[in-house]
């Protein structure tokens, strides 16, 4: 934190010197505030961008219309924005034109006031023209001015003043959470890049379960995620889930989520999205299928969102995959030892984990798991291969798609202890596959 802090002073004081006011803004003021490493330091200059862009060895004109310059130090990159006040938004995202004003206009132009204040290193002072200390010490998340027009201009704060209320455990302001419940439906004007980066950031900062909750109460879920709104009143069996719907259910598991990656935090929410339309009444309430259905629905929730493929791909998975747990202890050898050694078991065993806190809280076959990992020698669960394809030209095969079928089966006899040399893996293929095939 000293350090980038520190590079941030830098930057602010070279503007000092060059004779334009600087302060530090924004979220990263907030944040020292409250005894909080911030992820930013931003700067707010009366400097035009030409003359940061000259005071500055390096400097990226991302925004430069919008006053805002990077500058680039070994330390990281800063932002420097003009002083401004903004024109109107007629796109729901970016003001139509700027005007280079005094820190006052400036500040009265930001979303939030807890976001709207303004830090002097060299006097140690706090320069508020918006109420946001006032707010802080309340624990109340409030818009700079009315917020209806707040969220006209940019529809994202919408979005994001769950996000901050959630993250905080701040109260809402009864005018700006109307203005939410308003406005919801707009939301959905906004990128799918900058609402997926708003439900990752409501998923991995904290907060996760009041977050949802405060979206599903304000009417955002149903416009940004309405197949997690449909687990609303989805009854479960009582033996298994006696917490509740699948809605609740799911919120129980957001607020065990402990520094979860995207993908893991994704699929906790995203678990039981087949439940809804898999729902049975038969001896009993059943999801059948409710695994594999989930994480279809999940796929294309994620491309929705433009989620990387990675992280499609590993939510998918992990949905797809997290019944098959508690089959575990019964899988053949072979078929367990291939699950377990999965790049992506460590996250789904974490899903296990708190799918059982969240439900019956029997963590019996999650610790038979764990103890089954940690007494397995790394080369017993995936050991060096006995063959490999020269082995099968060298016994007269010819290469094609047999081979993959062979070593497959080589290497599951393996894993299950019925060889352990190459000699012995040679008789295999001659005695089992060979001989299979011939007839």
């Amino acid at each position: 934190m000293a350090e980038r802090y520190q590079a941030a002073v830098r930057v602010q004081q070279r503007l000092k010197q060059a004779g334009y006011r600087a302060l530090l803004a924004g979220g990263c003021v907030r944040d020292l505030i409250l005894g909080v490493k911030p992820n930013d330091y931003d700067i707010a200059t009366s400097a035009t961008p030409t003359d940061v862009a000259r005071l500055f060895d390096k400097v990226i004109s991302v925004g430069a219309a919008y006053g805002v310059q990077i500058v680039v130090l070994p330390e990281g990159v800063f932002e420097v924005t003009t002083f401004r006040k903004d024109g109107p938004y007629c796109d729901g995202r970016h003001p139509d034109t700027v005007e280079f004003v005094d820190e006052i206009e400036d500040a009265r132009r930001r979303d939030f006031t807890i976001n709207a204040m303004f830090f002097d290193p060299e006097s140690n002072s706090i320069i508020d023209y918006v109420g946001g200390q006032e707010d802080l010490r309340n624990r109340l998340l409030r818009t700079v001015g009315p917020p209806e027009q707040r969220f006209a201009e940019d529809h994202l704060r919408i979005l994001r003043t769950v996000r901050f209320a959630a993250r905080l455990g701040y109260d809402i302001e009864p005018e700006t959470l109307e203005a939410v419940r308003k406005m919801s439906h707009l939301v959905t004007q906004t990128s799918a890049e900058r609402i997926r980066d708003e439900i990752v950031k409501i998923l991995t900062e904290g907060g996760a379960r009041p977050g949802f909750e405060l979206l599903d109460e304000t009417g955002l879920l149903e416009q940004i995620l309405p197949e997690v709104r449909a687990m609303k009143g989805v009854a479960q069996p009582e033996e298994f889930h006696a917490e509740g719907d699948v809605f609740v259910h799911t919120m129980l598991m957001l607020d065990h989520l402990e520094d979860a990656s995207p993908a893991l935090a994704l699929a906790a929410l995203l678990h039981d999205v087949g439940k809804p339309p898999t729902q049975s009444f038969e001896d009993r309430i059943r999801f059948n299928n409710h695994d594999k259905v989930g994480a279809r629905i999940s796929e294309d929730i994620c491309k929705r969102l433009r989620m990387p493929h990675e992280t499609m791909a590993k939510v998918s998975w992990m949905i797809e995959n997290h019944m098959r747990l508690t089959a575990i202890a019964d899988m053949r050898d072979s078929k367990r030892k291939r699950f377990i050694r999965h790049p992506w078991f460590p996250d789904l065993l974490e899903l296990g984990r708190i799918d059982c806190v969240a439900s019956h809280g029997c963590l019996d076959g999650i610790y038979w798991i764990q103890d089954y990992i940690a007494a397995m020698p790394p080369d017993e669960l995936k050991p060096e291969p006995l063959l490999r394809g020269r082995d099968l030209i060298e016994m007269g095969l010819e290469p094609g798609p047999i081979f993959s079928e062979i070593l497959t089966a080589v290497e599951d006899a393996q894993l299950e202890g019925q060889i352990t040399d190459k000699q012995q893996a040679k008789e295999f293929v001659r005695e089992h596959l060979l001989e299979k095939n011939k007839d």
